[in-house]
């Protein structure tokens, strides 16, 4: 056995250490985001504990610990002359804003969705068992939700669509869309308040999420758009101008399947638009901090919600490019094109 290389311990403990911190510093951080305590010390200003535990309604001596831990991992500003504390304007807008792709909150809630049922994320890690996407805790589809609902509102109407070839001249005109996979229903909502001539219909297995993607949708006056609970390998309809899948593919089981039928249900000039986390092919290309991140959560939630389904593809949340178009041209699809990534995704554009 190789020796010990004590600069080589001393560095990896030092990394380690800083991932202890991070990983306190994330279950911190979203305590204090679903107390609202950022919020109020972004909204107030240079506050003392005990005047932001009123504002915030928490006690006030946990409120303390709070801060100072905050304070000591760099989430907030502790001023020693007169003992208050406070937000950077960048501190305020990873940490206490939720209306923009910036924010980390999201992130931090899904991962504390996985700690919060650990045992469980465990036994399947170990047995190779599959875990039904309904599974998870509630947590999950909430952080979900609010990470891609931002940065659906930042890119789809501005970057995906332009990006691809004729559908915004459809969807104006009045088009026939189907989003499938479409969770709380973000994408399929402001595809609907976009373009009011179209009619779109969301799918999704997970019936709470369908439920909550209805209560959008009346709550937003939208006459345009429903939502069904429906498989990607059988969802109705056909003469589909457009079917989207967004950040879903690679969750499941059958992503072929999925794609034949998609391409079954398309007009013959239809569209088939994927977007996935965006990822390189190689996974020496692939080691960065955004990578593992994505690998970490299709190891817990990606992969298992696939190996639940039939087939069991497995694609995982960076299988890359080449690993989707392949995909799509088994199912039939006979042009397919990498239109473009952006920060966080990849977007691929099929016709049958």
């Amino acid at each position: 056995m190789e020796r010990i290389d004590p600069d080589r311990l001393d560095k990896l403990k030092t990394k380690m250490l800083g991932d202890v911190a991070g990983a306190m510093g994330v279950f911190l951080a979203y305590v204090g985001d679903q107390t609202g305590v950022y919020r109020a010390l972004a909204a107030n200003g240079r506050s003392t504990s005990d005047a932001l535990a009123r504002l915030a309604g928490v006690d006030a001596r946990y409120l303390r610990e709070w801060l100072s831990a905050n304070a000591a991992f760099g989430y907030v500003v502790y001023h020693d002359d007169d003992d208050t504390f406070s937000l950077t304007p960048e501190q305020a807008e990873l940490l206490a804003q939720d209306a923009n792709t910036n924010s980390f909150q999201p992130f931090f809630q899904g991962l504390v969705s996985q700690v919060a049922r650990q045992d469980r994320a465990v036994e399947v890690f170990r047995s190779g068992s599959g875990r039904d996407w309904g599974d998870h805790a509630p947590g999950c589809f909430c952080g979900v939700e609010r990470g891609f609902r931002v940065m659906y509102q930042e890119n789809l109407l501005q970057k995906w669509i332009p990006a691809t070839d004729g559908v915004s001249i459809k969807l104006e005109a009045g088009a026939k869309v189907a989003d499938v996979g479409c969770g709380n229903g973000a994408s399929a909502l402001l595809l609907a308040r976009a373009f009011p001539k179209s009619t779109v219909i969301g799918f999704d297995f997970h019936g709470p999420s369908i439920a909550k993607a209805r209560t959008s949708a009346a709550e937003a006056d939208l006459t345009n758009v429903r939502f069904e609970i429906a498989g990607a390998n059988n969802f109705p309809g056909d003469g589909y101008d457009l079917v989207c899948v967004f950040d879903a593919l690679h969750d499941m089981g059958d992503p072929v399947g999925a794609a034949r039928h998609v391409r079954q249900a398309l007009k013959p000039d239809g569209t088939f638009m994927v977007v996935e986390p965006v990822a390189e092919d190689e996974l020496r290309d692939n080691l960065t901090q955004l990578a593992g991140i994505y690998y970490g959560f299709s190891t817990t939630i990606c992969l298992p919600t696939s190996r639940a389904q039939e087939v069991a593809l497995c694609l995982g949340a960076q299988a890359g490019p080449k690993r989707i178009a392949d995909v799509l041209r088994t199912a039939g699809f006979t042009r397919v094109r990498h239109t473009m990534n952006t920060e966080s995704n990849m977007i691929l554009e099929a016709r049958p």
